[in-house]
C-alpha cells in the first residue's frame, strides 16, 4: 500500500481513532433502540459515521495521486499550545480549583479568558477586536446558555454574586 497523500491519510487515521473511541465510549450507556434511544445512542451513531469517514479518506489518501504527495507540514506548536491552555483556562475560571483555592470566577470571565489567551495563537493580536469578540461570545454564551436552555451554572464570579 503506497500512501499518496500523507495530510489525508493521516488526518483520515485521526478521524478513524478519534470515531472508534467515541463510538466505544458510548457503549458504556444505555444504547437502547431507534424508536426508544438511550443516552448512548446519539455518540455511538456519529462515532460510527465519523469512523467510516475516516477510513473513507484513508482510501481515497491510497487510491488518489496528487501533485507533490501532499507531504505533512512542521507541527504548528505556538498555535497547539495556545488553544490547548484557553480551553483548559476556561474550565478553571469556570468552576474554579477548589483544592488549590482558586474560586469560579463563572462564565463570563472565563469567555473573556479563553478568548483572549485563543487570540493569542493567531500570527497578530489586535487587542480592540478580542474584546469585541469576547464581548460578543458573553453575551451570546449568556443569552444561549442561561435565558435560553436556563442552565445552571455560575456567571460572575462567586465573590460579586454571593
Amino acid at each position: 500500500m503506497i500512501i499518496k497523500s500523507q495530510k489525508d491519510f493521516f488526518s483520515g487515521v485521526m478521524f478513524l481513532a478519534v470515531g472508534v473511541g467515541f463510538a466505544w465510549g458510548a457503549t458504556t450507556y444505555n444504547v437502547g433502540t431507534g424508536a426508544r434511544m438511550g443516552p448512548g445512542y446519539f455518540p455511538l451513531l456519529l462515532g460510527i459515521l465519523l469512523a467510516i469517514i475516516g477510513a473513507a479518506i484513508m482510501l481515497k489518501a491510497t487510491v488518489v495521486e496528487t501533485v507533490d504527495g501532499d507531504k505533512i507540514g512542521k507541527w504548528a506548536w505556538k498555535q497547539a499550545f495556545f488553544i490547548i491552555a484557553a480551553n483548559l483556562l476556561f474550565g478553571v475560571l469556570l468552576a474554579g480549583l477548589p483544592s488549590v483555592g482558586i474560586p469560579a470566577m463563572g462564565l463570563i470571565i472565563a469567555i473573556f479568558g479563553l478568548t483572549f489567551v485563543a487570540a493569542l495563537a493567531g500570527s497578530e493580536f489586535r487587542f480592540k477586536e478580542v474584546l469585541i469578540l469576547a464581548i460578543i461570545l458573553a453575551v451570546g454564551s449568556y443569552v444561549a446558555f442561561i435565558w435560553g436552555l436556563n442552565l445552571q451554572f455560575p456567571v460572575w464570579p462567586s465573590f460579586i454574586a454571593g
